[in-house]
C-alpha cells in the first residue's frame, strides 16, 4: 500500500501486518537462530497461525497507540524489522527496537530506518524521550543506539532472564531537544 524508501539501495520501510503471515514467517525461518540471540522475538511463531498472532499482537498495540511494527524490505525480501513498544503519547514516552535477520545486516538498515521512527515519534506525536533497552553482548544494537545519538542511561545489571543465562541489559535514550540539534546539525553539515 505504502512504503518508505531508506536510500538507493533497494531499502524500504513499509506497515508488517497480519496479511504478511506467511512472508513473515519465512523471514524468521531464515533467520531464528541469529535473531534469538539476544531476545525471543518471534521465537512462538512457528508456523503461518502462529505468525499471523505474533503479528495481530502489534496491530491490536498500533491501534490501542501502544506500540507498532515496521518491515524493513531489501530488494522486495523482507529482511527484519524497527518497532514501537511502551508507546506512551499521554507521558511522552516510547521505546524502540529492532530486529535482523543476517541478509539484512551491515548495510545500515536499521539505522536509517529508526531516524524515520524517531523523527515521526518527536516531530508528529510529540514524544520527548526515545528509549533503546539491548542486552550488554549484543553490540550490534548498542553501535546503533551510538550512532542515533544516544546517551547510555545505565545499565540494569542480570536484570533479563534469557536461555539459562541472567543478562545486563543497558538502557540508552535521547530526548526531544537533542535529536532536533543533532538534526540540525547534520542538515547545516550538508549544505
Amino acid at each position: 500500500m505504502y512504503a518508505i524508501s531508506l536510500g538507493d539501495d533497494g531499502a524500504e520501510l513499509r506497515p508488517l501486518e497480519p496479511w504478511h503471515a506467511e512472508e513473515f514467517l519465512a523471514h524468521l525461518e531464515r533467520g531464528r537462530e541469529f535473531i534469538n540471540q539476544y531476545v525471543p522475538f518471534g521465537s512462538k511463531a512457528t508456523d503461518v497461525a502462529t505468525a499471523r498472532e505474533a503479528l495481530q499482537r502489534y496491530a491490536d498495540m498500533r491501534a490501542a497507540d501502544t506500540g507498532s511494527l515496521h518491515g524493513l524490505w531489501l530488494d522486495g525480501t523482507l529482511v527484519g524489522g524497527v518497532l514501537f513498544l511502551n508507546f506512551d503519547a499521554e507521558d511522552a514516552n516510547c521505546e524502540v527496537g529492532c530486529w535482523l535477520e543476517p541478509a539484512g545486516t551491515g548495510r545500515g538498515l536499521v539505522t536509517r530506518a529508526m531516524r524515520v521512527l524517531i523523527d515521526f515519534a518527536v516531530e508528529q506525536r510529540g514524544i520527548q524521550r526515545v528509549e533503546w533497552v539491548a542486552s550488554a553482548g549484543n553490540t550490534p544494537s548498542l553501535d546503533v543506539a551510538r550512532r542515533l545519538g544516544m546517551t547510555r542511561d545505565g545499565v540494569r545489571r542480570q536484570s533479563y532472564p534469557y536461555r539459562g543465562v541472567r543478562h545486563d541489559l543497558e538502557v540508552w535514550s535521547v530526548l526531544a531537544q537533542e535529536w532536533r540539534d543533532a538534526r540540525a546539525r547534520a542538515a547545516h553539515n550538508d549544505h
